[in-house]
């Protein structure tokens, strides 16, 4: 398993084609979810990425604090359908909680969970901090770490 951490202008064609395709095979289409992937904040996060072999298994981005909320934030946490029996998931947010001390030297975080994964993202140390509310009509929470 290789993790690369990559600004969007680091990133290769290859990267972001595959970044893309994977958000948009599980937000889109396996949550039958249509709403604007492309947000106009790529350019803004640092872009996590778990590669097995060549293959993208998971993917997250990260923000310093003041462009999705006051604190830094973590978002697009995605494990591709075929890896999900390897429990990535929790290395993927261990990586992003990690490149978020040590990039932007903060230890509060923000989330926006979906409503059924809250113990998952408590099990790394977040705690629920909103009612639910609907996020392109699925349930969610925020969620933080301070």
């Amino acid at each position: 398993m290789k993790i690369e951490i990559k600004r969007f202008k680091e990133l290769s064609v290859i990267e972001l084609y595959k970044s893309l395709t994977l958000r948009n095979e599980v937000f889109i289409v396996e949550q039958n979810c249509i709403y604007q992937d492309l947000d106009g904040y790529d350019d803004k996060a640092l872009h996590i990425m778990l590669f097995e072999n060549d293959d993208l298994a998971a993917y997250a981005r990260i923000f310093d604090k003041g462009i999705k909320y006051p604190t830094a934030s973590i978002g697009r946490v995605v494990v591709s359908p075929t890896k999900r029996n390897l429990k990535l998931g929790h290395v993927l947010v261990n990586a992003a909680i990690q490149a978020i001390h040590e990039n932007f030297k903060t230890e509060e975080i923000t989330i926006s969970a979906q409503e059924h994964l809250q113990k998952f993202y408590a099990a790394h140390g977040f705690v629920t901090t909103s009612e639910m509310y609907l996020e392109d009509d699925i349930p969610h929470v925020e969620m933080q770490i301070k």
